[in-house]
């Protein structure tokens, strides 16, 4: 399964989930249940996975963590907060970068519409 079809189900799934349990939970909550619907659809999910940082030869596992990791290929970073900032999606492309991964989507789920929360974020060219 490539990106873009995981990313087909990461959208339903968050928008079936945020339609259920609406706006204004913790961001953990949100996660526990997106990780279970994704696997329930069939994916492999990895929660809080640590996101290595290597620097002059040598590597660093403390810092970073991706909420989700799917398939070992899309990262997922939940936001339950009332405005995106610009620094959210730098944030979700440095995870991408280090990670040598292509997509990510930022979901915030405190938006009063999912639709309007999600925004996709490619790391070069996809």
């Amino acid at each position: 399964m490539d990106e873009n079809s995981i990313g087909t189900i990461v959208v339903d799934c968050a928008v079936k989930l945020h339609k259920s349990l609406g706006p204004g939970l913790l961001e953990n909550v949100y996660e526990a249940v997106l990780a279970k619907q994704l696997q329930q659809a069939g994916l492999r999910v990895q929660r809080q996975r640590p996101i290595p940082i290597r620097f002059d030869g040598l590597t660093f596992d403390e810092g970073f963590r991706a909420d989700l990791v799917v398939n070992g290929l899309v990262i997922l970073e939940l936001k339950s907060i009332e405005k995106v900032h610009p620094v959210h999606k730098k944030q979700l492309l440095t995870y991408l970068k280090l990670m040598d991964l292509k997509l990510g989507y930022l979901l915030n789920v405190g938006d009063e519409l999912m639709k309007n929360g999600i925004t996709r974020v490619i790391n070069g060219q996809l």
